[in-house]
């Protein structure tokens, strides 16, 4: 339960962080999106992994350092948090947001990003938080939220910028509940982070690390 719990807090902060941001911080957006991603990873990595993404737990899943039901377990959590935050954040600035394509971006190009930033996220993790090789290292918190630093100033504009499952459902659904858009990008940020954590843990795999 502490696990879940965690999974569900650290996911709600970060899509609160990342609404208000969207909403109010400008060209900054994608460093504060990073830095509250490290600062949650920090707060929940010693408890649950700290993984706040869908496409990371499959990853983890994969890499087999957790189990199906685990696995469901906590992208439930995910998605629940992050519908919560983006809940929070309507209140908080009486705005929404879902992620979508740029403008005249392609689908097959947004795809594209979403799938090899989110593989970037989830071997970044898998590397520094779950090899035995960097156990134990305090710099895995920075890795991983500077990794998404650099994936939402090069590719948000692209694609969206979620790399994120839980991001996508959540800011989808409650820009939806407000009447501020459908659900006909959504499979792009199911689909893109999902085979890039797939992907990641293929990597890892044939990186030849050890548990």
């Amino acid at each position: 339960m502490q696990k879940l719990l965690t999974e569900f807090v650290g996911t709600l902060l970060f899509l609160f962080a990342i609404e208000l941001a969207v909403a109010r911080a400008g060209d900054l957006t994608p460093l504060v999106i990073g830095c509250a991603l490290m600062t949650m990873v920090y707060m929940g990595g010693h408890v649950s992994g700290a993984h706040y993404n869908p496409a990371v737990s499959l990853a983890v899943l994969l890499r087999g350092k957790m189990t199906g039901g685990e696995f469901v377990q906590y992208s439930t959590a995910q998605i629940l948090g992050a519908t919560v935050g983006c809940l929070l954040a309507v209140f908080a600035t009486g705005q929404s947001f879902a992620p979508a394509p740029g403008e005249g971006v392609g689908t097959g190009a947004a795809l594209l990003v979403e799938i090899v930033f989110t593989f970037a996220l989830a071997l970044v993790v898998l590397n520094v938080a779950t090899a035995k090789a960097t156990s134990g290292n305090s710099y895995y918190g920075l890795a991983i939220g500077f990794t998404i630093v650099v994936a939402a100033f090069a590719g948000g504009k692209i694609s969206g910028g979620a790399f994120n499952p839980a991001v996508g459902i959540g800011s989808t659904v409650v820009h939806a509940m407000r009447g501020g858009g459908s659900f006909s990008h959504l499979w792009l940020y199911l689909v893109g982070p999902l085979a890039g954590g797939a992907l990641a843990a293929l990597v890892f795999h044939a990186q030849g690390q050890k548990d």
